[in-house]
């Protein structure tokens, strides 16, 4: 990966509208004479640097969750551009955050949020947690913007396809030819070797479910709670977590299980090729992939929405952007980046990745949820 500057780049549209404004104030009120450009300047700097500044004790809480890794040299930037003293508080997965924003509300715990993902963006946008603020978006960053009232208070900063992912050294061995779409899995000849993190204890596993809702649809023959009868029927292991899928049941894990599929993300592949090798030991199937994006926002009530403004825009800047890969392990929202080698090589996305409308997952999420728990208990 190319290294970058970590010192976040200040939003030009903003600073030119601020300008703007700034200096047609001042001739008004010269009532007609001649403005002072010098004077208009300054007072246009010093407004552009107020709309970034963090007031009082300069602390700025961030509400995330628990994979969140900001470099430190683009923390101690933007403290040093902003004024803020960045304060980190992590609450569990994209679910758990949103849960405590909401729960919260009435006397808000944060200024600003990352993480919020689009299984849960719903409710954030309908409980009214969130303050619009709309910043300028990288390149390619729109396309992955929530429809209607989310776009307003909701800034998509990463994705990531969370795809079935396979032990290719297994089947290979096995001499067992792989599975390659969702039905496979219910096939005689992959029983028992399917793992999964649970939807109702998961984020990935929640998105997992999410992909089964958009490939099969409601209820009847051929519905998502069919599939995963089958898929239980078929012998699939449910974990509480990503990690003890990945990590313990999987075979290419760290725990070298004894299962060959497993439910991870499209990015994962890179990070197993051996020592000494030249691609990876696993793959993803990304006909089974559901696009997960986060966002960024303005929490409602915050007492810094100028420092809380400013991260969501440090979120969205180059050097942050282009770090997401290695730091987080998702893809830029900004097409402009430009991926690490082995992403490039290894972390193929999805063409066409399977999506449930937000509105339609806050809708119905507790319902599918409380199915889908009867179906695998």
């Amino acid at each position: 990966m190319t290294k970058q500057s970590t010192r976040p780049s200040r939003p030009a549209r903003a600073l030119a509208l601020t300008a703007v404004a700034t200096l047609a104030l001042g001739a008004c009120s010269l009532g007609g004479g001649d403005p002072d450009p010098t004077s208009a300047a300054t007072s246009a700097a010093t407004g552009a640097e107020d709309a970034r500044r963090c007031t009082g004790d300069g602390a700025l809480t961030v509400l995330t969750h628990e994979s969140f890794v900001l470099p430190d040299e683009a923390k101690a930037a933007f403290e040093e551009e902003t004024g803020c003293t960045l304060k980190v508080v992590t609450a569990g997965d994209a679910g758990l955050l949103t849960n405590r924003l909401v729960l919260t509300k009435n006397s808000p715990v944060a200024d600003a949020v990352f993480g919020i993902d689009n299984t849960f963006a719903g409710r954030a946008v309908s409980e009214g947690v969130l303050e619009a603020y709309e910043p300028e978006l990288p390149d390619g960053a729109a396309d992955h913007a929530l429809p209607g009232d989310g776009a307003r208070v909701l800034a998509p900063v990463d994705f990531g396809d969370v795809c079935v992912n396979i032990d290719d050294t297994w089947f290979a061995k096995e001499k067992v030819d792989p599975p390659v779409t969702l039905d496979d899995l219910t096939k005689p000849e992959y029983k028992d070797l399917f793992v999964t993190p649970g939807a109702s204890s998961s984020s990935p596993g929640l998105a997992f479910l999410l992909a089964t809702v958009a490939a099969k649809g409601q209820e009847g023959d051929g519905g998502w709670q069919q599939y995963w009868r089958d898929l239980m029927d078929n012998g699939t292991k449910i974990t509480s977590g990503w990690s003890d899928a990945y990590g313990v049941d999987f075979t290419a894990g760290e725990g070298q299980g004894d299962r060959p599929i497993v439910l991870s993300y499209a990015s994962s592949p890179p990070f197993t090729v051996p020592e000494g090798g030249s691609k990876p030991t696993t793959s993803a199937l990304l006909e089974t992939c559901f696009r997960q994006v986060e966002y960024a926002g303005v929490v409602k009530g915050t007492k810094q929405p100028a420092g809380a403004r400013a991260f969501v825009d440090l979120m969205l800047s180059e050097d942050v952007q282009a770090g997401i890969p290695e730091s987080m392990y998702m893809y830029p929202a900004s097409s402009a980046v430009e991926l690490p080698e082995e992403w490039a090589r290894w972390a193929k996305t999805a063409e066409q990745p399977l999506t449930v409308d937000p509105a339609t997952i806050e809708e119905q999420r507790e319902t599918w949820l409380r199915e889908w728990t009867d179906i695998t208990s």
